[in-house]
């Protein structure tokens, strides 16, 4: 590393470096935790990464977000020198198959098609995707939305999609089916059977995630405001009553 550093300008290492420290670190004179690893292992460790760049942007701190992104660029590099060790791909692959995507996807700037505003923008986007992606039915497409999403994430991409065939499920506080997920829930409560409860509470979640999409709310920010106010409630309820919080919480 050090050898590294001292043939670089201005001792700063490039992705050329950090390629070949990552080759290194999985080569038989390597690190042993890192030569263990696999896409499966390192899966979670992605995940993570992920959401300490959101953390960083939530936080408004430039610093951590620098140290965070390059934290997922080791995700990116780490899988990528997996799969080329199996043959499958290299990390040139993966620039050259982003590069290509982002220009393939922005016709209107790469090419002849005309967007004004980002509505249209965003219409080319899932064409152009639907289209690339083979994706030939409505159907195919929430398919294709990731089920390693959060729930409510997820939910509320598939029902946005849903929408542009014209399925509105619970798009609207006005159209009477949230309440009715809502009298479903609390029949199936007192009914006592334990599968009904299941499926209602995950009916009246969906309809709640799908309601984001009218009343421009997204659903994962607004329960995680939601949770960061409890625990303050909570944090100021117990510093009123250490020994019985409940009696002090609003």
């Amino acid at each position: 590393m050090v050898k590294i550093l001292m043939e670089t300008e201005n001792g700063k290492c490039a992705v050329s470096d950090l390629l070949e420290v990552m080759k290194t670190l999985r080569s038989p004179g390597g690190c042993p935790w890192d030569r263990e690893q696999t896409h499966l292992s390192i899966r979670n460790d992605t995940l993570e990464e992920a959401y300490e760049v959101a953390d960083a942007i939530d936080n408004g701190d430039a610093t951590a977000l620098c140290e965070e992104l390059g934290d997922m660029l080791l995700q990116v590099v780490f899988h990528s020198r997996i799969a080329e060790e199996n043959g499958h791909f290299t990390f040139d692959d993966v620039v050259d198959g982003i590069t290509k995507k982002l220009i393939l996807r922005h016709p209107h700037v790469f090419g002849e098609a005309k967007a004004e505003n980002s509505g249209q923008v965003l219409d080319l986007w899932d064409a152009v995707k639907r289209q690339e992606k083979h994706q030939e039915s409505y159907t195919d497409t929430l398919k294709s939305v990731p089920t390693a999403f959060p729930a409510l994430m997820r939910g509320a991409k598939v029902q946005k999609r849903a929408k542009k065939a014209g399925v509105d499920l619970c798009d609207s506080l006005s159209d009477g089916r949230l309440d009715a997920a809502i009298a479903a829930l609390k029949e199936a409560v007192r009914s006592e059977d334990k599968q009904a409860v299941s499926r209602a509470y995950g009916e009246a979640l969906f309809c709640m995630a799908g309601l984001q999409n009218s009343i421009k709310v997204d659903a994962e920010e607004a329960l995680a405001a939601a949770v960061n106010d409890f625990i303050a409630r909570f944090e100021a309820a117990e510093a009123l009553n250490p020994q019985a919080p409940h009696k002090a919480f609003k």
